[in-house]
Formats: C-alpha cells, structure tokens, sequence
C-alpha cells in the first residue's frame, strides 16, 4: 500500500454572495474530486489548536502528524533548514519577505501595504534586490539568505523572539501600528524602502505594470526546530514536493526526502503535472511509502482576494495533480490511499488564515466506499465525521 496527501493550501473558504453562497471549492468544476467523494470518507478536521495562530507552519506540521504545540518552534526556523541554514542554538530566525508599500512622500509609517508577495516575485528578480539589501545592511548580527520568490530569511544573532505582523494579515493598512518594537529591525525595514524603491529593477518592473518589491518585512521569528524522523515515527519512507521553502524545511526537519520539479514556482501556473507524476515516481519506482504533494496557488489566490483565480486553482489541482497521480498509480498496479484537504482556510473575505476546521477526503482505492457525496465545505460538514486533534488525522490515513 502506498500513501498519498494532496495538499490544497488555503483552498477552503466560505460562502461568498459573488458566487451566490457558493465557496470556490463548491463552485470550482472538479468531477475528478466529486467522483472521488463518493467512493470516499469525508470529513472535517481542527488543524489550528486553539490558541495558536492559523498558519501553513502549524497547520502543516499537524497534517504531517506532528502536534504543533510540541513540535512548533516559529515559521522561520523550518524555512531555514530548506535553504540549509545550520541555525545555532542563540540564533534567531525571521521570515524576510520582499513587500510592496505605496509609493508616496509620505513617512514610511503612513504607508500602506498594497502586497505581501510584491506580485509573486521571481526568485531571480528577488535574488537581486536581496543583493543590494545585503550590501547595505548585513552585519555580523544580521545575516540575509535568499529563499524563493518573496519568501527569505533573516538570521538574528543572539536575538531575541519578538512579536511581528504578518504582511498577509494586515493588507490595504498604514503599516505604523505594525511595525517592530525592535529599534534595529524597524530601522532595517526603513531603510530597505530607501534602498528598494527606486532600485532600478523596481524602476523597470514599474514600467512593466509590475509591482515595485520595495520593502523587506520580519516577521516568523522562532528558534532552531527539532522535529522527530517521519521514517521513525510512522514507519513509511516519505518525499515532499512543494515550491514553499516551509514545506521543504519541515521535510528537512523530518528526515524526508524533498524532491525539486522544474517550474514549479508556488504560483497560479505552476507545474502541476510535474508534481503528480514526481510523486508516483517516487512512490512506484524509487521506493517511498508516501508522497506529500503540496500546492500553494489557492492560498495565494485568496491573500490576493482574486476569486476567480481561486477557482481556477482548485481546478488545476483537480485535473492537474489529482487526476494525474490517479491515472498514474493505476497504471503502476499499485494500492494507495490518498488523503486530499487545505490545510487551513483562507477566506477571501478577510484575505487572510482562519483557524476554522478544513474539508478532508480519505479514498481507499481497494476499500471503495458508496456515498451520495460531493468533495467541498458543506458536504463534509454532513458527514458528522470531526477530528479535534488534527495531527490525528495522519493516523487515519496509515490505519490499514
């Protein structure tokens, strides 16, 4: 038996009166799913624990089986073990993320923040604006990495874990209120707008009707993680394929293999087929028990508030990945059970994480199950099925 997640990050949401009450999962065209569900179990699983913030850290630490309130040591940490940080035990992490602010004359705390991923960002447009950061404010005490994308690291040493904003929490705001309490990092991201703004590759993204990556922003600090062998824990030899250097840290963490595809970016149009047939690659050839397939676009598409684009999203994955890695297991002969959820909500209402309890479905393909269901929010809710500790829910998918 093989075992497989698909990881649909953020793809859960709630009724929107664009779509007449209709979530995106439930308006998405996705018959490779529906036909899944009803052979499926369904339900609803807590992958937030109460009290701590909803996020793709801890909510992907618990869909791995790890409980975050044990294993959870902050975001940046687990981003540092995929970019192959050897953190030391009085180092700081902190997530650096390149952001779009208002280009205006006003102070940089009245500005506003207009984008957390300063419009999905090339890892190789990023890396230059990383460079000109690095030659002004690197020190012996803070040390910059390039991550991919928007998504980077900042190693504090001998820092301290502070409280910071989330840029995805607070878009369309003045940043004032928002900044860090710390002198040297508040004074850090304002001086990364000097050197930014009018950089000129934020001069020719302008011109190209992009927006301008014009401000580093902290946020995540946590401590060096130690996360216990998946191998160990579960006794399945597993692979994660994911474009999200946190995705690929917990895998590090975790003593799992992380397999890199070509063109897959974290973006709407990234390579979905890749990913699927990486994966049964893995599980059918190289001898892995199991298989994390991770895909960011819906949870981006929702900090972005772009409701079609979500939909769309939802569709790749259905036809794209799902479809793909189905096709391919039954041409292998192999028996796999797969597990396909969110990992947590992203509503695009509030363009943010919620800590609301996420759609799951468990397919058998040797035990079919006959069901009248359909794979979304609504739908799994009747099913009466809820797991409170969603760490659990791994347990479920190893069961037999």
């Amino acid at each position: 038996m093989k075992y497989i997640v698909v990881l649909g990050d953020g793809m859960s949401d709630e009724p929107l009166e664009e779509l007449d009450g209709k979530t995106p999962l439930m308006a998405a065209r996705t018959p490779v799913m529906d036909e899944l569900a009803r052979q499926s179990e369904l339900g609803m699983a807590y992958t937030i624990p109460e009290g701590m913030k909803p996020g793709s850290d801890t909510a992907n630490l618990a869909v791995l089986g790890y409980n975050p309130r044990e294993y959870y040591s902050g975001r940046s940490p687990l981003e540092a073990l995929s970019i192959g940080v050897d953190m030391k035990p009085t180092d700081i992490a902190l997530r650096c993320n390149l952001v779009t602010l208002s280009d205006d004359e006003k102070p940089y705390e009245e500005k506003l923040i207009l984008d957390h991923s300063s419009g999905e960002i090339s890892t190789e447009d990023a890396s230059v604006l990383l460079g000109a950061i690095k030659r002004e404010l690197e020190s012996s005490t803070y040390k910059f990495f390039t991550g991919t994308s928007y998504r980077h690291l900042t190693i504090w040493d001998k820092g301290q874990v502070v409280e910071l904003a989330q840029p995805h929490d607070i878009l369309g705001k003045v940043i004032g209120e928002y900044l860090p309490k710390d002198g040297m990092l508040k004074d850090m991201m304002v001086r990364s707008y000097d050197i930014l703004n009018e950089h000129p590759l934020n001069k020719a993204r302008k011109a190209a009707g992009l927006n301008k990556a014009n401000s580093i922003w902290f946020w995540g600090a946590g401590t060096r993680p130690a996360l216990a062998s998946f191998e160990e824990k579960n006794h399945k030899k597993g692979v994660m394929i994911s474009a999200v250097d946190l995705l690929k840290g917990i895998a590090v963490g975790a003593g799992m293999k992380v397999i890199k595809v070509p063109g897959a970016d974290g973006t709407l149009h990234t390579n979905y087929e890749g990913k699927a047939k990486a994966a049964v690659k893995a599980l059918t050839q190289d001898g892995c028990d199991f298989a994390y397939i991770h895909v960011e676009a819906p949870d981006e598409m929702g900090h972005q508030g772009n409701i079609g684009n979500k939909i769309k999203s939802i569709e790749y994955l259905d036809d794209k990945v799902i479809r793909v890695v189905m096709q391919g297991m039954k041409e292998s002969g192999h028996d796999y059970r797969m597990l396909i959820m969110p990992d947590h909500p992203t509503p695009i209402r509030i363009r943010t994480h919620s800590s609301n309890p996420v759609p799951y479905m468990l397919f058998d393909s040797v035990r079919r199950q006959n069901n009248p269901w359909h794979y979304n929010e609504e739908e799994c809710k009747l099913s009466g099925i809820i797991i409170h500790e969603g760490y659990r829910l791994i347990d479920r998918l190893f069961a037999y």
